[in-house]
């Protein structure tokens, strides 16, 4: 049954109901992608495989070719595994251009920027691309966290400009997070849709918000491990605990993924999105857990070998045996199936929170946005609502609320909703 009512919303999505009607299917042949990082080059060979001409474009040499030779790893393992032929690889590798130069944007009917979270750098790229690709073309961020309005402030053309929110790694993940400001034109959001349609990914939209909408909510499935840990929970015991509560990974081994530099900075980013105090230290019991790891103990992740795991170079990760009496002096250990339960509440709610704000606009796209955005269990985040029953969920939530703080307040709304169809009726 679950599999039938998730295939339901795949169907709808597939059906492309989010595409604006009016439009001509737009046939991209140059795509341009600044920043030849894990995700630039993931979109590069992702762009190239379905046969589009890419131009793929760092400010250093050395980092362009070594991404060049990261793509053409990409595709031997293709062919090694019979996924493709030598000829495929070659006629795909023979499509990306690597630069240095931004003028070789010139002919790009869409650009797609990848760079890390600086809103300084995303802007120089976007009045240096603007000025060199086809004025008709669509320029896009892969961001993950800042409002698409905000980047778009420096456009010559707001309306030609788009969120295109790729997941890590690109070749493998399914979904592609399409966010719209309040300037996007319809025709863009349209343009937007084919060119992720023809390569094979799975397009959710959103309405422009910080965070928009899978990051905001994955966020808190790894903070409220830290929160687990920060009280005194064993960190084999969380970590279990996501697990069982049905997804991939637990939420340390997710930090250490990410990165807990980065989680830190997404933290930082969220408060200047949402003009919050900048000057005050972060309170909550995940950001004491983020600050000792990276600011005290240098802990930042796989990235450099060390974070919640250790990871030996020749050896499987372990959880670093410092978890035990680094990060709190506190023991108040609760059972499992108590943190899975923290751990699934805490992304519904915050679900629940960008329905309230105008981030969804359907049913479908939330639950499968969760699915394949970051492993939430299947059928999807709203649907565990209907599943769970939705009295029984405002009562848990509820007792969350009183036993763990605000952030397991739904927003009242939803004391009055009956059923989950509700929502997008």
């Amino acid at each position: 049954m679950t599999k039938d009512i998730f295939s339901n919303f795949l169907k709808e999505i597939n059906s492309e109901s989010s595409r604006p009607a009016g439009f001509s299917k737009s046939k991209f042949k140059k795509i341009g992608i600044v920043g030849s990082g894990l995700m630039g080059h993931g979109i590069a060979y992702v762009s190239s495989y379905y046969g589009f001409e890419v131009v793929l474009i760092d400010k250093s040499k050395k980092n362009v070719l070594n991404a060049f030779l990261k793509i053409e790893k990409m595709f031997k393992v293709q062919v090694k595994q019979n996924f493709i032929s030598n000829k495929k690889m070659e006629q795909s590798l023979g499509k990306i251009k690597v630069s240095i130069d931004i003028a070789d944007l010139k002919g790009c009917e869409l650009v797609i920027e990848a760079v890390y979270e600086d809103i300084g750098l995303k802007s120089n790229i976007t009045l240096s691309a603007e000025n060199i690709m086809e004025k008709s073309g669509v320029f896009s961020s892969n961001t993950s966290t800042i409002p698409i309005a905000k980047l778009a402030e420096v456009s010559v053309r707001p309306e030609n400009f788009i969120g295109l929110h790729f997941f890590s790694p690109v070749h493998k993940m399914k979904l592609v997070e399409i966010i719209k400001s309040d300037s996007t034109s319809s025709k863009t959001l349209a343009r937007a849709l084919d060119f992720i349609t023809a390569i094979k990914k799975i397009p959710i939209v959103v309405n422009d918000s910080p965070g928009f909408f899978t990051t905001r909510v994955f966020m808190k499935y790894a903070m409220e491990g830290l929160a687990l840990l920060h009280e005194g929970n064993d960190a084999h015991a969380i970590e279990s605990a996501g697990k069982a509560a049905g997804f991939p990974v637990g939420p340390l081994a997710v930090l250490d993924e990410i990165s807990l530099k980065v989680a830190l900075n997404i933290r930082n980013q969220d408060r200047k999105n949402t003009n919050k105090n900048v000057t005050k230290p972060l309170n909550e019991p995940w950001d004491e857990v983020l600050s000792l790891m990276v600011n005290d103990y240098g802990r930042l992740g796989r990235i450099n070998r060390k974070g919640f795991y250790d990871y030996p170079e020749r050896n499987v990760k372990k959880l670093w045996p410092g978890l035990g009496g680094k990060i709190t002096s506190i023991r108040n250990k609760i059972s499992e199936n108590q943190m899975s339960e923290r751990l699934i509440f805490s992304q519904i709610i915050e679900a629940l929170k960008c329905y309230d704000q105008g981030v969804l606009n359907s049913l479908a796209e939330a639950n499968v946005g969760s699915v394949y955005g970051w492993g939430f269990p299947s059928p999807g985040v709203f649907s565990y609502i209907e599943n769970y029953g939705i009295d029984n969920f405002k009562n848990k939530s509820n007792h969350l609320l009183k036993s763990f703080g605000n952030r397991f307040s739904v927003p009242s709304f939803f004391n009055k909703v009956k059923s989950i169809n509700e929502l997008f009726s």
